[in-house]
């Protein structure tokens, strides 16, 4: 059955668009141009773009500059779609044309469609009165709202992320204070080391994801700065003098956000900087839960013939042949979604340094690159905590039985027996399967007595010189 349409027009002339499609020719052209991956943006530039539409119809409408009449259409049709409605019109592959025309004449064609409606004109009617580009793009450019959507759109999320972020420090918190009784090997170049305690290993976890938290918090501050109101190349060509500061306040009072002036509306054409140093801090993050999540899948490796200090969820079978597996899974889901993570930063990074002169004209992909890091880091994040973290167990025997074997305790009685004699303690003790005390006291080096006070494994984690009685 041929689907039905009718005609749009634009500035290259006609085009046939689906006859009940909110979206117009321009909208068309890009689909049919860039038939690439077959995604479609992110809700999240989807709304960041609708809502400078809303505030910008306000702003001009108290301006004078837009009949109130139509202004009201375009913010009750932009509203419809900050509700959740109208989701499918946006149809513009993530990789098209440079700068996001397409995408900004996408969200331009579907308000003014949908304004025409609650006007009472049909889709096909010549005379519908809200024009995309004169109505709905006034006083804006693809060049400075892409640029700002960039910046809402991360801000959206935000908070969303940073509690997923806590969340995980926390639940690494508690189990620091959970497992602050477990003496185990602590272990440098993956080979023996002296003791830690299992909580103090976990306590390191959750500082260096609040550090992380940190930086994204700093990172975020920075994407409240607006150039709104740049126009094509920065200078403001055809927005009233007015309008960017009225803008940035609008859209605060919408976002329910602090926002500010960038102050120089050329360098926020110019640059994503700040959009880049957004996207390292995600990925310095990764970083950091790559590590954790490698730390987690060596301290639980085994059972029978791994480390086995910690236990995780056994939350599905772990293989199709071997029965009784369980593997790291959320551990393993997590490095794969770090390491995507850090994909995107590359390509973000690459196209934030590919800007000329006045535009950086790769922003829908830095668009898509950050809308999808923080998707997939709050999913990933999410499912990590609860599935994961949040119910670990310590093998406290296993821990014990590890630390009872470890040559190295014998560094805590360097201050009494010096170096060479202790690590010739730890060699014999190593060739003949003894411990450090037995080994110590048939070398007549220490009583037994000393060199029980000196290997207590507990009080060797809190630092000091062993046997001092002081720091």
């Amino acid at each position: 059955m041929t689907e039905a349409y009718r005609i749009e027009k634009d500035s290259l002339g006609e085009m046939q668009v689906p006859a009940n499609a909110l979206y117009g020719a321009q909208t068309q052209r890009a689909v049919l141009n860039f038939p690439v991956s077959g995604m479609r943006p992110y809700p999240a530039f989807v709304w960041a773009m609708v809502i400078i539409k809303h505030a910008a119809a306000e702003v001009n409408r108290d301006l004078g500059l837009l009949d109130a009449k139509l202004a009201d259409a375009i913010v009750q049709a932009a509203q419809e779609i900050l509700n959740g409605k109208h989701r499918d019109e946006f149809v513009v592959d993530p990789f098209q044309a440079g700068a996001g025309t397409s995408h900004n004449m996408n969200n331009n064609e579907v308000i003014a469609n949908r304004a025409n409606q609650i006007l009472g004109f049909m889709l096909d009617d010549p005379k519908k009165p809200v024009s995309p580009n004169d109505h709905v793009n006034m006083a804006q450019s693809t060049n400075d709202t892409i640029p700002t959507a960039i910046r809402l759109g991360c801000l959206w999320r935000l908070e969303e992320l940073l509690t997923s972020i806590d969340n995980l420090a926390d639940a690494l918190e508690s189990k620091a204070k959970e497992f602050d009784d477990v003496v185990k090997s602590g272990r440098t170049h993956l080979q023996d080391a002296v003791p830690v305690r299992l909580g103090q290993e976990f306590g390191a976890y959750a500082l260096a994801v609040r550090n992380d938290r940190e930086r994204i918090a700093v990172a975020g501050d920075r994407l409240r700065r607006l150039g709104i109101g740049g126009t094509a190349t920065g200078t403001g060509l055809n927005a009233h003098p007015e309008y960017h500061e009225r803008i940035v306040a609008r859209l605060g009072e919408l976002l329910g956000q602090p926002l500010r002036s960038s102050g120089n509306l050329f360098e926020s054409m110019q640059s994503m900087a700040d959009p880049a140093d957004f996207s390292a801090s995600m990925r310095t993050l990764c970083i950091t839960l790559t590590r954790i999540a490698n730390d987690l899948r060596l301290l639980s490796s085994g059972p029978a013939t791994g480390l086995d200090e910690i236990r995780l969820p056994a939350v599905q079978p772990g293989s199709s042949i071997m029965p009784g597996k369980v593997n790291p899974v959320l551990a393993e889901m997590l490095n794969m979604a770090s390491f995507h993570v850090q994909g995107c930063d590359l390509t973000v990074s690459l196209a934030a340094q590919a800007g000329q002169l006045e535009l950086n004209v790769m922003m829908p992909i830095i668009a898509h690159n950050l809308f999808e890091m923080m998707h997939v880091l709050i999913g990933a994040i999410d499912a990590f905590t609860t599935k994961c973290v949040a119910g670990l167990t310590a093998n406290h025997e296993k821990a014990h039985g590890w630390l009872a074997k470890n040559a190295i305790l014998v560094t805590a009685l360097n201050p009494v027996i010096g170096y060479l004699n202790g690590a010739a303690v730890a060699k014999e003790a190593m060739a003949t399967d003894k411990t450090i005390k037995e080994v110590v006291i048939e070398k007549g080096l220490l009583p037994a007595e000393k060199v029980d006070e000196l290997l207590d494994v507990r009080a060797m984690t809190e630092g000091g010189i062993q046997g001092s009685g002081g720091g």
